[in-house]
């Protein structure tokens, strides 16, 4: 018996080897660090420029340079009302433009992104595309707003127009494409290429975002490893990037199964960057601990954020899966559905769609959506599990047998909690 407890000791300490893979020291300090510099010039250029925009006739420079902090100061602390201050400024510039109108409809349209409006979004690119410079940035964001709208065949019209292999910004979308089409080897590769791009050029915005989608891509693959190194890089070069510490406390909840510090990295993410969907993850991660007092708490706060009206439509589909998961409110949960459908006819908006009536014991009506508009449509990983959720429901146990196997292969991704529903399959 010595041998085979030698044996077994050794491949759990390999195990336990394997399974940690993130260092405190390695991103503590950028929890602390707060991006005072940034935000100080941000609020001096609008002390600045705001009180110019009543005196210049024409306004365009003032405005401009007003929506450009107001957007700063969004993406440092994601505050909504900063990014519908940046809209209102943005609009006001694009009226009075005559020249160069068309970088102001693009950064109108960047903004409605956003915000989740893509059809208007849509709109203002349309308009941009009436003038002749820049077109090809114009395309690219079309393509953008193609996508998000699951139009996909207008995508794809828009993508054979703007095809350059030695282009950024065509690499992404590719990568993008690939993504939605379902090949995750083809995506990271075009990642992969577009990153050697800008980190040649030095272009630091870009690769703080190359770094970061990367990351998650390799997270998809189940490169936690690589994801975590690509998280640290985009952090070494941003270290307020709230998004790559998210990432981490992803790593740290997902893979490592370590509750605590996940909540901690996300508290620490809160008292500089604003975001709903963080109380959503936290209170996951209190029902994974068995804290249902605590997961309330963080259900709570959740829902009394987004009563901002300045958020819109922006979490409609966080609310209703919260709604769905707690058991409750189907109706409005079908009413949210139905919204985002006429917002974004994707087939994940109609997976809300039918997996809530799924939820609602609407069976035949929940497998006639999904088979209409969900199955053989998206590779999104949590539209499968709700797909073989409805399969079974409706009896279909052999179409529900392959679907568990590649969502079990995803668990990193889903979450122990949805891995363990898969389970139970």
């Amino acid at each position: 018996m010595k041998p085979i407890y030698l044996i077994a000791c050794i491949c759990f300490l390999f195990a336990c080897q394997e399974q940690q893979i993130t260092d405190i020291q390695d991103y503590n300090t950028y929890l602390e660090s707060q991006d005072v510099a940034v935000k100080n010039e941000a609020f001096r250029d609008l002390k600045f420029w705001n009180p110019r925009i009543k005196q210049d006739s024409i306004q365009i420079i003032p405005l401009g340079k007003s929506a450009q902090a107001y957007t700063t100061l969004f993406q440092i602390t994601g505050n909504i009302n900063s990014l519908k201050k940046a809209e209102s400024t943005i609009r006001k510039v694009a009226d009075k433009a005559y020249i160069g109108k068309e970088n102001y409809l693009r950064s109108l349209a960047h903004n409605l992104i956003s915000q989740h409006r893509f059809k208007e979004a849509a709109q203002a690119l349309q308009e941009a595309e009436d003038f002749l410079p820049n077109k090809r940035e114009t395309h690219l964001m079309q393509y953008d707003v193609a996508m998000e709208l699951g139009d996909y065949v207008a995508a794809e019209l828009y993508l054979q127009r703007v095809v350059d292999f030695s282009d950024f910004n065509y690499l992404i979308r590719l990568a993008k494409w690939k993504d939605y089409k379902g090949d995750l080897d083809a995506t990271i590769h075009y990642m992969e290429q577009a990153m050697a791009i800008v980190d040649r050029s030095s272009n630091k915005p870009l690769q703080i975002w190359s770094y970061t989608n990367l990351a998650d891509y390799y997270g998809h693959a189940g490169r936690i490893k690589d994801s975590y190194t690509y998280y640290l890089k985009s952090l070494k070069m941003d270290p307020n990037n709230a998004y790559a510490k998210k990432g981490i406390a992803w790593i740290t909840y997902s893979h490592e199964k370590n509750p605590e510090e996940a909540l901690r990295i996300l508290a620490a993410i809160q008292k500089q960057h604003q975001s709903p969907d963080y109380f959503l993850l936290k209170a996951e991660i209190a029902e994974y601990q068995n804290k249902p007092n605590l997961k309330e708490e963080y259900l709570d706060s959740y829902f009394e954020a987004i009563q901002n009206p300045a958020y819109g439509d922006m979490y409609n589909t966080y609310t209703a899966e919260t709604l769905l998961s707690e058991g409750k409110a189907y109706d409005t949960a079908i009413q949210i559905a139905q919204k985002e459908i006429e917002n974004r006819p994707t087939p994940q908006s109609y997976d809300l769609l039918a997996y809530t009536y799924q939820q609602k014991g609407e069976y035949k009506k929940a497998l006639a959506i999904a088979e209409a508009h969900v199955a053989n449509k998206t590779h999104e990983p949590v539209a499968q599990y709700h797909l073989a959720e409805i399969y079974k429901a409706n009896g279909l146990h052999d179409r529900v047998a392959p679907i568990k196997k590649e969502l079990l292969e995803a668990s990193y991704e889903l979450g122990p909690i949805t891995t363990r529903a898969i389970k139970n399959l």
